[in-house]
């Protein structure tokens, strides 16, 4: 889901995408990465980044999305949300994944 104005963010470690699977079109950042991806001064940052863009965050079930939402906000990302229940809660509503 990273085309268009919205990138989707998993933001689970790469051991449980292998694990788990992930949702397809997501970009995998894990969480202790996301302020070096997201600022546009580091020389991490990732292109889906943009403040302009709407954001939306995942984890496994929430608890690490929802902080990251909100750093994201202090980062300045005024489009945020994160994906309640995560990957967890995708998958187990039947949702596509791969």
């Amino acid at each position: 889901m990273s085309t268009g104005d919205a990138v989707l963010v998993d933001l689970r470690e790469p051991e449980e995408l292998t694990t788990n699977g992930k949702i397809p079109g997501s970009v995998n950042v894990p969480r202790g990465m996301l302020e070096f991806r997201a600022d546009p001064t580091s020389p991490y940052h990732q292109e889906p980044f943009d403040p302009s863009r709407r954001v939306i965050v995942h984890c496994a079930s929430g608890g690490r999305s929802a902080l990251a939402a909100a750093t994201l906000q202090d980062m300045g990302y005024q489009r945020v949300a994160h994906l309640e229940g995560g990957f967890t809660a995708w998958k187990e509503a039947g949702r596509p994944t791969e």
